[in-house]
């Protein structure tokens, strides 16, 4: 068949058209040729990490020795998926005060790795608030409402089946652990992070099946080192030390959270749910608790599916190791009684095993320049509450100043030679409890307060050495401290840890063992009710022993009388500096201190729980008056010249401290350098015990309080005995000089109640009072001074202190400055 004739038309269209199509392919090719040649210069990971040491596991690490860097692969199951991260700190300073120690583990965050072209961010999702609505929307509603944190940002340096492999160089090498913030709020200085001094550490970077580890070892230089920083720092310019980061796997699925209840002694884990139903709580509250399930719930005594394992430091030399592991095992008696077979195991940590692998629950032995805190820390799941990680930190110099307690009460030293064997018992009956404690904390326990007027019912209390009185006023430390676990211990992990059959009512079941626990006599209140110095609850203390607070007191005292009466050369060794006996009469001295702030809670005290509707409890009632004023006295009679004043002939028996034993804060504060002052530490222990009677919100409560019931005390009442309590008697010169240095102490304090106090009634009777005492004042006539007692002199000042501070206005510089006493709780302030 013939063709048909062509258009003229046709071949120019045809054209037209295919040049059209070749302008879309350029343009395509130009957008897209970034994108291809991108492609085509990321190299796989194989080929970026050939001839590199790999560390494989959890997060691949990789680590190039010739350059320095080092090298982290993200697998492609990881990439958009949570994960923890943790920083920490494997080696430390050595300083308590600063707060950086060997092995401290510091905040876990979950985050996820998400990756936006040739960035991977490290996305931190905000899981304090949350929806429980399961719906998409809903949880989109909230998480859109809040801000994430994006923690750090990485180039994608190669890739492979969707694995990335990035620089972690500088991820790692920097400060993750705050140490810069930690000096500074010490106030030690300017410091900053050195690179030049500072790298990759690849002896403690490793990677294990669940948790990869990331280690750097870091220079800091500073300028103007504070005095802390110059006590430990071979060069106090530069610092050096190791910081770490851990990325951990979440826990496999499986665990159970369970709800907080404010009377069981748990910490919480909180976040605010907002698509709760109206009228139920925004706020959801979960117990912090290690997973541990029975094989056979339905038995009341089962083994566990897994048990919780502890490690001992094997740092810990013999033999506060065999007493660490003591006390840290009395746990097993909590889970026995929960219905438990050989769930809780403390070994030794096996050799070369690494203390920061999360892997390990751990017991660490740390050494400081001073005495501190030992503490319990966890690594906590935050969605959940799930502990994964249990590391417990023990100052090792703080046995050494219970040991010291011991040398003061005990002087055991006859013959100057002998072992001092009942000191060191004492010494590690503390050391098996503070094990305890701390392996307490890190299951979940707060501290409680309140255990020890029902007979020492909690490891989770701080416990002051019960020292009695033996024949012929010997000192006896046979039961200076409980052995086992408590009582409340016992329940606490009874409603942390059962677990119930299936089918059971567990908020009912949880709620019997709470009502089992308080028909015992065992409650549980914590650190609010009992660290302030202006706390209210009556039985709620640090320190202190037995059930009636007042009457330990005065057991205290007779304590402190004896061993004092007694004190002199056999309480340090022979060859030691006669000086030294300052360091063990110290704490002697302040053997009181701790059970005066227990009494004095009594006086505006309120009896209270952590009571819930409906469980039956009372929620509050006061002290009853008569309870109250005698606590009062008695917390006033510590102030009599004849308790505060030196035995004389223990004054000859100490002289000025020999070179080569400086002074330091462990000792008296003194204005008669360089000898031994016999009158300062006097007007610490009076500011001591005034600060403390009146503290402006216990004198806040005594005004509420007697304006509610007359017949309670109020606060002109206390400050009427306050004040009588500083009057100037003894006929003794050295008795009259330590009464004048109390009378200071209280009339000091009562001015800065009349200044800081928040209530204006306060202000207003505090003022009053000093405006009586300064009429009242026995003030010399004008014409006699020049034959005037020092006593004279003494009222003279106080007298011109008071009208200065009434005339106004008021200069806090112009008081004199308290004398402060040496450091009482492990240090004298808290971390």
């Amino acid at each position: 068949m013939p063709s048909r004739p062509r258009s003229p038309f046709v071949r120019p269209i045809h054209a037209r058209r295919l040049l059209a199509h070749a302008l879309v392919v350029l343009a395509l090719t130009t957008l897209l040729a970034p994108r291809f040649s991108l492609l085509a210069q990321t190299p796989a990971i194989a080929d970026k990490t050939r001839g590199l040491e790999k560390r494989d596991g959890f997060v691949p690490l990789y680590w190039d020795p010739a350059a320095g860097k080092l090298w982290m692969e993200i697998p492609a199951a990881l990439v958009g998926r949570e994960l923890l991260y943790i920083t920490g700190a494997p080696t430390g300073l050595g300083s308590n005060d600063i707060g950086l120690d060997r092995g401290q583990i510091g905040r876990e965050r979950i985050v996820r790795f998400d990756r936006i072209g040739n960035k991977l961010l490290m996305v931190q999702p905000n899981y304090g608030f949350r929806s429980s609505d399961t719906s998409a929307a809903a949880r989109r509603g909230v998480e859109e409402s809040f801000a994430l944190s994006t923690l750090w940002g990485f180039k994608v340096e190669a890739e492979s089946n969707g694995a990335v492999l990035v620089d972690a160089t500088d991820f790692a090498v920097r400060d993750v652990h705050d140490a810069i913030g930690a000096l500074t709020r010490a106030r030690q200085g300017t410091w900053r992070l050195d690179p030049s001094r500072s790298a990759v550490y690849p002896a403690g970077t490793k990677a294990f099946p669940r948790n990869s580890e990331i280690e750097s070892q870091l220079t800091f230089t500073g300028e103007n080192p504070g005095p802390w920083v110059r006590d430990i720092a071979p060069s106090p310019e530069a610092l050096t030390m190791r910081e770490r980061i851990s990325l951990v796997a979440l826990p496999e699925p499986g665990f159970k959270p369970r709800a907080f209840d404010p009377r069981a002694g748990f910490f919480s884990v909180d976040y605010m749910d907002f698509t709760a139903p109206l009228g139920a709580d925004q706020v959801h509250r979960l117990i912090a608790r290690h997973r541990l399930q029975k094989k056979d719930p339905r038995a009341a005594a089962s083994e566990p599916v897994k048990p919780i394992v502890y490690y001992l430091d094997r740092g810990a030399p013999e033999p506060m190791r065999s007493a660490i592991l003591e006390g840290a095992r009395w746990w097993s008696q909590a889970f026995e009684a929960a219905g438990y077979k050989d769930a809780f195991r403390v070994e030794l940590l096996p050799e070369g095993a690494d203390p920061l692998d999360v892997r390990y629950n751990m017991i660490q032995w740390v050494h400081r320049f001073t005495r501190g805190w030992s503490y319990g820390n966890t690594v906590t799941d935050p969605r959940t509450g799930e502990i994964i990680k249990g590391h417990v930190t023990l100052g090792s110099e703080r046995m050494r100043q219970d040991f010291l307690i011991a040398e003061g009460l005990l002087q055991p030293y006859k013959t100057g030679s002998e072992p001092a064997t009942a000191a060191q018992a004492m010494a590690l009956a503390r050391l098996r409890q503070l094990a305890a404690h701390e392996v307490g904390h890190t299951l979940g326990l707060q501290h409680n307060y309140i255990s020890s007027v029902a007979g020492r019912a909690s490891v989770m209390d701080y416990p002051h050495p019960l020292v009695k009185l033996g024949p012929g006023g010997a000192i006896d430390l046979a039961d200076a401290y409980a052995v086992g676990i408590g009582a409340w211990d016992k329940e606490a992990i009874r409603f942390g840890y059962s677990d119930f059959p299936p089918g059971a009512d567990e908020p009912k079941a949880l709620d019997r063992i709470l009502a089992e626990a308080r028909a015992k006599g065992l409650a549980f209140l914590t650190d609010q009710d009992a660290r302030p110095p202006g706390s209210a609850h009556p039985s709620t203390h640090l320190w202190d022993n037995g059930a009636d607070a007042v009457a330990e007191l005065g057991r205290v005292m007779q304590v402190r009388r004896a061993a004092l009466a007694r004190f002199g050369d056999q309480a340090i060794r022979t060859g030691e500096p006669m000086a030294l006996l300052e360091e063990v009469l110290v704490p002697l001295y302040l053997h009181h201190r701790y059970q005066v702030e227990a009494a004095v809670k009594v006086v505006g005290g309120q009896y209270y729980t952590y009571t819930l509707r409906g469980d039956g409890q009372e929620p509050v009632r006061p002290v009853p008056a008569a309870e109250q004023r005698r606590a009062l006295a008695a917390v006033l009679a510590t102030l009599a010249p004849r308790e505060l004043a030196f035995p004389r002939a223990l004054l000859a028996r100490i002289p000025p401290r020999p070179s080569g034993y400086p002074e330091h804060r462990e000792l008296f504060d003194k204005v008669t350098d360089p000898v031994f002052d016999a009158i300062s530490p006097a007007g610490a222990a009076a500011d001591m015990v005034a600060q403390l009677v009146l503290n402006p919100e216990r004198a806040a409560r005594l005004v509420q309080q007697h304006a509610l019931d007359p017949s309670l005390p109020g606060l002109a009442e206390v400050i009427d005995n306050a004040l009588d309590a500083g009057r100037l008697a003894p006929d003794d010169s050295y008795l009259a000089e330590v009464g004048m240095a109390t009378q200071r102490a209280i009339v000091d304090r009562l001015m800065w109640l009349a200044q800081t106090a928040r209530s204006p009634e306060v202000k207003a009777i505090a003022t009053m009072k000093l405006r009586a005492f300064l009429a009242g004042l026995p003030l010399p006539d004008p014409a006699e001074l020049a034959g005037a007692a020092e006593g004279s002199a003494h009222v003279m000042a106080l007298a011109a202190d008071v009208r200065r501070f009434l005339e106004r206005p008021w200069d806090p510089q112009a008081l004199p400055r308290p004398f402060t006493p040496p450091p009482g709780m492990p240090i004298g302030q808290e971390p």
